[in-house]
């Protein structure tokens, strides 16, 4: 099949159920476009790939009716079973914990629910933090003032944040407070009311942190706890706070775990192939 573009028209050349399906996609993807869903050309291949797998299949079903992250009203929705579980979980609980591989929307969606609650008002802030602790690096050693320190560590938090919302928009929530990124080490001794708070990269806190992190939570608010279980880089005499924290609180009531697999990957197709061959690695060889 061939799909050739001139100004605004389309021709599809190929055999005809192929041209039909093509013909379907692209104009559901239209109407989703029109609707303000900002589809990517990741989202197209998704799209693509589950049409070869179910000539039947729905672009609602792939892009449901989304989250509302900005005043332009972009939506983002989620886009794998997991996807939609996790969103729903969000909506339905206060404590929510996000497992899983790199590149499966964790964060990314966690995002996306915070600034629409902000949006509606239904919370006064966004709290965003990360444990400062990767690759064996220590703050002590690194160079520059406290900013200059921490600031490598939040930059995929500030990346997420203003592919969702106008960069200036958030700047000045930022210097209000109304948005706080922040290292896990300043939540200490706080209280967090009416917020919407996102721990990221969660297996790289202590079972210490990660209590402490939990009970800062206040009323009106949300948690949503993200991390990769697999991918701990805490020294080996420290036990993972997110691995932890599934033995403890796994039988908790209003708190919900959601776990995400290679399946779930909407990054570039290799990421997931990458995952994969690792998992397939380990599994022979032990963990590197």
């Amino acid at each position: 099949m061939d799909i050739k573009a001139r100004g605004t028209r389309l021709t599809i050349e190929g055999e005809e159920p192929s041209v039909l399906t093509a013909h379907r996609v692209l104009k559901e993807m239209s109407g989703l476009v029109a609707d303000g869903l900002a589809l990517r050309l990741e989202d197209v291949k998704l799209a693509l790939r589950a049409f070869e797998a179910d000539p039947e299949a729905s672009m609602k079903d792939l892009f449901p009716e989304g989250i509302l992250v900005s005043t332009k009203k972009r939506r983002i929705a989620p886009k794998t079973e997991n996807q939609k579980v996790y969103v729903e979980a969000i909506k339905a609980h206060d404590i929510v914990f996000g497992i899983g591989p790199a590149g499966t929307g964790k964060t990314y969606l966690a995002m996306a629910m915070a600034v629409a609650a902000l949006m509606k008002k239904e919370v006064h802030r966004i709290i965003l933090t990360r444990p400062a602790v990767e690759a064996g690096e220590r703050l002590g050693f690194l160079p520059g003032d406290l900013y200059e320190k921490v600031h490598p560590y939040l930059r995929p938090l500030y990346d997420a944040l203003y592919d969702m919302m106008d960069v200036e928009k958030s700047a000045k929530l930022v210097e209000r407070g109304t948005i706080e990124v922040a290292p896990l080490a300043f939540m200490r001794g706080r209280t967090l009311n009416d917020s919407f708070i996102i721990l990221d990269e969660a297996q790289n806190t202590t079972v210490e942190q990660m209590k402490m992190f939990l009970t800062r939570m206040g009323l009106g608010s949300k948690c949503v706890i993200t991390g990769d279980i697999t991918q701990v880089d805490l020294p080996p005499d420290r036990a993972s706070g997110l691995i932890e924290v599934i033995k403890i609180l796994g039988s908790v009531k209003g708190v919900e775990f959601v776990r995400f697999t290679d399946k779930d990957v909407v990054r570039h197709r290799l990421v997931q192939e990458i995952i994969v061959a690792y998992q397939r690695y380990e599994d022979k060889h032990g963990q590197p």
